[in-house]
């Protein structure tokens, strides 16, 4: 597969034109145009590039790349390294943001749904881009149990905000940074409110609009996206693929 087929390909799979994004979506460092092997994993870091030069790969998908709006744009320090160990070995960086995020099939809340058994789950069109997902559990349970259900999928233990021992049905979630979505939970009507990120104000928000929060993990709930997006392109162009996890523990 070349580089541009890759490019093009993902760009219209994960209907990148449809999202306004802080970075850009897609090839973000060019490398060699012929692609066999990929490495996938959740952020660009150096760990995750050490490891994709390692296993000889041709090119890496993360969820979060590089040039985010608002960052310095001069090239020093910790970018210079990242960007001149990709380009010394001839290696591709895409990166797929939003795009990601909100893919109905396999992207980061599509697969959070999925993992948690989580039953009629739909993306609320128009409402944040598409980006805050409601469903429900086939039978409620307790926030304690829920808690556990979220620690034993995401090899993490959340954040729980609210009465352990309140019941919990109908959810809404949106992976990441996307605390302050509880607004939007909370007009839902929803038992509970999943996210990755919390801040010091959610703790009040919950409370005072009576939704159970849980803060899952940032990484942890951006995990899985980028890993079944690099299954997929595997299974459809015979690529190999290799799902790096970096753990973070923000």
């Amino acid at each position: 597969m070349t580089r541009s087929e890759l490019s093009q390909y993902l760009s219209e799979f994960l209907q990148v034109a449809k999202y306004k994004d802080y970075a850009p979506n897609g090839l973000q460092v060019e490398g060699r145009e012929q692609i066999a092997t990929i490495v996938t994993g959740v952020s660009a870091c150096q760990a995750l590039i050490d490891k994709a030069i390692e296993l000889n790969a041709d090119a890496i998908l993360v969820h979060h790349g590089f040039f985010w709006k608002g960052e310095p744009q001069v090239i020093t320090g910790m970018k210079q390294r990242r960007i001149k160990a990709l380009l010394s070995q001839d290696i591709n960086l895409y990166g797929y943001h939003l795009p990601l995020d909100g893919h109905p099939k396999l992207g980061n809340n599509a697969e959070l749904a999925r993992r948690l058994d989580i039953t009629g789950a739909e993306s609320l069109e128009g409402v944040a881009q598409g980006l805050v997902w409601q469903g429900r559990l086939d039978k409620p349970m307790s926030a304690k149990a829920f808690s556990a259900r979220l620690a034993q999928v995401l090899n993490r233990e959340a954040l729980h905000i609210g009465d352990e021992e309140g019941e919990i049905q109908t959810l809404a979630w949106c992976s990441g940074g996307a605390q302050d979505y509880i607004d939007i939970a909370s007009e839902l009507g929803v038992d509970a409110f999943i996210s990755g990120e919390v801040s010091e104000r959610t703790y009040h928000s919950a409370i005072e609009l009576g939704v159970h929060y849980f803060a899952a993990g940032h990484h942890a709930t951006e995990r899985y996206g980028i890993q079944a997006l690099g299954e997929h392109l595997a299974s459809e162009f015979g690529l190999t693929h290799h799902f790096v996890d970096i753990d973070n523990p923000v």
